[in-house]
């Protein structure tokens, strides 16, 4: 009788295949090769609607499909705890995404189901929470700390501030990936009324932590011959920093909307000359990563997050004035520009493939892996 296959549940993502967001293309592509290394990866799906919990496989991952009516947080919080009920039931090793509903992880050390947690960021320190989503965030990033059988961060800022919490043996510091991208085709640029290269990329959540009104105003200030295109969703009648980052927008600044087709980003920050990136809090970010996947030369915000992300393959700013005078270096040096995009690709070879990035979640995985 063959020994079983070395099994992992994973939980805390909306699902696969990933069309949300940095947790889900993480799942998918620590999922797909663990499968090549032989082992059985069950990952737990959000769909809309109701009805019973179904299962199937895609591209070799089994999926448990919980269906959610509600939508928004609490749609989230009752996908987490659903989820959690049913792994349990199975003693399989979990790797779960995230600690925003860590209270829920407790049925697994009741059950001493061995649960390894992705911590992501310091989400409770985030400026755009609320008093009580702040508390609540910060409870769970405690109790996370005290019922994980172990702990990942994705940058060593991360990995420092975990370890003032619990101890430093029970935390691994493994960062986030990205595919390189060689080639890709200019028809979505061409399509969203863009030249390839002739423009520069900001892709971020719409919120001021990100630093968008100051880039667009750097961007702004004098007439640049590039174009820079804006992808997220902006609201300017209701929201009053989209309204003053649309203001101060001049007329070669393009609001592209949402947009998640990976090929039609890959293709966007491919044939882009230079991606904005004012994120200022945050571990290992992916969209700067997937930027030093591509060969981009980076515009960064200043701090320690994008510093040991992106090292030489970016300028770095703090003020719009600054921003502005990186674009004057970036835009009008082509040989500094190709300097930095070489710079950036050596640095994602260097730490950022999802293969290396997967053997690493293997190694780890295996040590917690439940005695049969």
């Amino acid at each position: 009788m063959s020994a079983p296959l070395p099994a992992v549940r994973m939980l805390g993502t909306r699902g696969v295949p990933a069309s949300h967001g940095g947790f889900e293309t993480a799942a998918e592509n620590i999922a797909q090769f663990l499968i090549e290394r032989g082992w059985r990866v069950v990952v737990y799906c959000q769909v809309q609607g109701a009805g019973r919990v179904t299962e199937d496989t895609w591209n070799g991952i089994e999926r448990v499909l919980i269906p959610i009516e509600r939508e928004g947080p609490l749609g989230t919080v009752r996908f987490d705890l659903a989820s959690i009920r049913h792994a349990i039931r199975h003693h399989d090793l979990c790797l779960t995404f995230g600690y925003n509903t860590a209270m829920f992880n407790i049925a697994q050390r009741l059950h001493k189901i061995p649960n390894v947690i992705n911590m992501d960021g310091i989400e409770w320190s985030r400026e755009r929470w609320g008093p009580m989503k702040r508390s609540f965030l910060w409870t769970n990033e405690r109790v996370a700390c005290a019922i994980g059988t172990h702990l990942i961060a994705d940058h060593p800022c991360i990995r420092d501030h975990l370890a003032r919490i619990t101890s430093a043996e029970r935390i691994s510091m493994i960062a986030y990936g990205a595919h390189a991208v060689t080639s890709a085709p200019a028809a979505p640029v061409k399509q969203l009324g863009l030249e390839p290269g002739r423009y520069v990329t900001l892709i971020c959540r719409a919120i001021a932590e990100n630093s968008i009104l100051e880039l667009v105003q750097a961007f702004s200030a004098e007439p640049r011959g590039y174009r820079l295109a804006i992808l997220g969703r902006y609201t300017p009648d209701s929201d009053a920093y989209h309204r003053a980052v649309m203001r101060a927008a001049s007329d070669d600044v393009l609001f592209l909307g949402t947009v998640y087709d990976p090929v039609e980003v890959a293709a966007l920050r491919f044939h882009g000359v230079a991606y904005l990136h004012g994120h200022t809090v945050g571990g290992t970010n992916p969209s700067l990563v997937e930027a030093l996947a591509v060969g981009n030369a980076v515009i960064a915000h200043d701090n320690d997050y994008n510093r040991w992300v992106a090292q030489d393959g970016a300028l770095y700013f703090r003020t719009s004035d600054d921003a502005a005078a990186c674009l004057d270096e970036i835009l009008g040096h082509p040989a500094r520009r190709e300097q930095l995009a070489a710079a950036s690709r050596a640095r994602h070879a260097e730490a950022f493939t999802w293969e290396g990035v997967a053997v690493q979640y293997e190694e780890l995985l295996t040590r917690f892996l439940p005695r049969r």
